[in-house]
């Protein structure tokens, strides 16, 4: 596979900064062709007096990028967490997925889609500390 290993997933290059109810669309990492498996993790920081829910949205293209694909939801409150995800290529799918966006139900992944290009896309709600934010590492095999 092109480009094995980790890399980051970001917004116009850095983590994503969460500070109010909005959605921020990451930007999307490619060369991954051949990808067979990907594990993500998902450290979210934030500091007291947060309110609100933070959804993050992994997502894939197979056709550069014109539609994505959820293909993991992870979502957070107002504690500092991590959550993982592995996520295999080789895994069958015996039933077609549409693609969409944000349409994942927090919590669930979607197993066996894995194009040559990823991106988070995070929506949040309620109020964030300046100092909250959201860091998505990738490891690519």
């Amino acid at each position: 596979m092109d480009n094995p290993g980790a890399f980051q997933l970001t917004a116009n290059g850095n983590a994503f900064a969460i500070t109010s109810a909005g959605t921020q669309v990451g930007d999307w990492i490619d060369g991954f062709d051949g990808i067979t498996a990907l594990t993500a993790q998902f450290q979210f920081m934030t500091g007291s007096g947060s309110s609100g829910t933070v959804t993050a949205y992994l997502q894939t293209s197979i056709d550069q990028g014109q539609t994505p694909i959820d293909i993991a939801a992870v979502a957070f409150t107002t504690a500092s967490a991590t959550s993982v995800v592995n996520l295999c290529g080789l895994t069958p799918k015996t039933t077609p997925v549409t693609p969409g966006q944000q349409a994942l139900s927090a919590g669930t992944c979607v197993d066996g889609i894995l194009g040559d290009r990823f991106r988070v896309v995070v929506v949040s709600t309620g109020t964030y500390l300046n100092s909250s934010s959201l860091n998505v590492t990738g490891v690519a095999r």
